[in-house]
């Protein structure tokens, strides 16, 4: 049977040996090169790289064979690399954009195929739709230059994008007072492509980065999944502690994303870490302009928008349709509920080794510890609680589901009047108390997500087990 390609949330992820195969790959591959040869790759390149999940460097390897037989000239990575590096190199090479093979923070029976543009960030949702319209049917509508002809004659060319994103790193933060800090730092790379990142930049000073899941391991042994919240947190949330540490940061299985460890083990949640980046370039670095927030995340934003007289725009989750709001509005930052942050100035993409940077660094011009970070924060914007629940769901049942959802008008939730629902991106219930719940379902794997904010600390489960009643989850 022949896989139907679909993208999502944030590019094709599928089962490996099952719907992620060779034939498929090159198939996506194939529909990719049709779409950017259209748009100046064979005058400009592309960028190809991979994560340290099982077989990525031989998938990439097919992608780049079909991108040679395409005649589009190939940069591809050295060795696994974090999905900020590869998408900056496109912007370093001036390439005509990336394919970078990796599923991010899925299990470890998947891989993913994910398409980067020119400006380095996702692209478009209408680019996305022209390249699955131009993916053939079949492998026989596939061209292919085996890679070895194609290093021979110079179509695909092996670098290290590592050297252009450490030589612009100045340009982001001036690392120089973070190494000297003193600074006991434990980093949890999740057994992916971030490990070595925060070591090797941080070194020569006072501060010391301690790693743990460090190095390849495609089972990802002791977490569910490489993504940086609980419970795949909880070794890290005990190492801290235990090694008297400062802080502890996390970044998923490609580096993109970001996760918080407080100094006494307390993992401080998603919502929170974009609250605290958007007030350490706001009140810190003195930044201003416009925030990109999807409707899955904190309301704190839209307090701090108003202290300091800055914009908050909303978009639908993920960075397909954030990258491009953060290039219409020139925002200063964009992120998502999933722990995925991007700042003006860099590239509208995720980068979970430049917000550990931020995090750390907002610790030490401060002279707080995490602990101390949130209290400050909450003394400005008022105490926020947040929690999720996802429930593996059947795609096929989407429309039914939705379907119930939309006929179904709450007054209260959990107690809570609701003043509005917003259909931008699944069903979010704004709360009279500022807060918000939200029933999605997820773009990237066969799952329900119900997530709620609130400034109601013992309302998070009732208003949660409300969300997924109204969703016919539970009775």
């Amino acid at each position: 049977m022949v896989t139907n390609i679909k993208f999502g949330t944030d590019g094709w992820r599928g089962v490996i040996a099952e719907d992620y195969t060779f034939d498929s790959v090159r198939r996506a591959a194939q529909g990719t090169a049709n779409y950017f040869v259209q748009h100046g790759a064979r005058e400009r390149g592309m960028v190809i790289g991979y994560d340290n999940r099982f077989a990525s460097e031989t998938f990439a390897a097919a992608v780049a064979e079909v991108f040679a037989a395409n005649e589009i000239p190939v940069l591809l990575t050295e060795t696994g690399t974090p999905t900020p590096v590869i998408s900056y190199a496109i912007l370093a090479n001036q390439a005509a954009g990336a394919v970078n093979i990796t599923a991010s923070h899925n299990p470890p029976s998947d891989n993913g195929f994910k398409v980067r543009s020119e400006f380095g960030g996702a692209v478009d949702p209408n680019v996305l739709l022209e390249i699955e319209a131009a993916i053939p049917s079949d492998a026989s509508g596939v061209k292919r230059l085996t890679l070895s002809d194609a290093l021979s004659q110079e179509r695909v060319k092996k670098f290290d994008a590592s050297t252009a994103y450490l030589a612009h790193l100045p340009d982001m933060i001036d690392v120089a007072p973070l190494k000297n800090a003193g600074l006991n730092v434990v980093h949890d790379p999740m057994w992916g492509v971030g490990s070595g990142w925060l070591q090797n930049i941080l070194g020569g000073g006072k501060t010391t980065v301690t790693e743990i899941h460090s190095g390849r391991n495609p089972i990802f042994p002791d977490m569910k999944r490489p993504e940086p919240i609980p419970p795949n947190t909880a070794r890290l949330q005990e190492t801290v502690p235990a090694l008297n540490a400062s802080a502890g940061c996390l970044t998923d299985g490609d580096a993109d994303r970001v996760g918080f460890v407080a100094e006494n083990g307390r993992f401080v949640n998603q919502l929170e870490v974009y609250a605290l980046l958007a007030y350490y370039l706001l009140e810190i670095r003195g930044w201003r302009g416009p925030i990109v927030k999807t409707i899955s995340t904190t309301s704190m934003l839209d307090k701090l928008g108003k202290i300091y007289d800055v914009p908050i725009y909303p978009t639908g989750v993920g960075f397909k349709y954030i990258a491009p709001k953060m290039l219409q509005v020139n925002a200063m930052i964009g992120g998502e509920e999933s722990g995925g942050f991007a700042v003006r100035g860099h590239m509208p993409e995720r980068d979970g080794i430049l917000m550990s940077l931020f995090l750390l660094d907002l610790m030490t011009q401060l002279n707080k510890t995490p602990t101390q970070l949130l209290d400050h924060l909450f003394g400005i914007v008022g105490a926020h609680y947040y929690d999720r629940i996802d429930t593996p769901f059947p795609p096929e049942r989407n429309a039914q589901v939705r379907a119930k959802i939309a006929g179904v008008t709450p007054s209260h939730i959990a107690g809570i009047k609701v003043l509005n629902i917003n259909t931008l991106d699944g069903f979010r219930y704004e709360m009279e108390d500022g807060g918000w719940m939200l029933i999605r379902f997820s773009g990237t794997e066969p799952i329900i997500r119900v997530y709620t904010e609130t400034t109601h600390g013992d309302k998070v489960q009732d208003i949660l087990q409300d969300g997924l009643k109204l969703a016919g989850l539970k009775w």
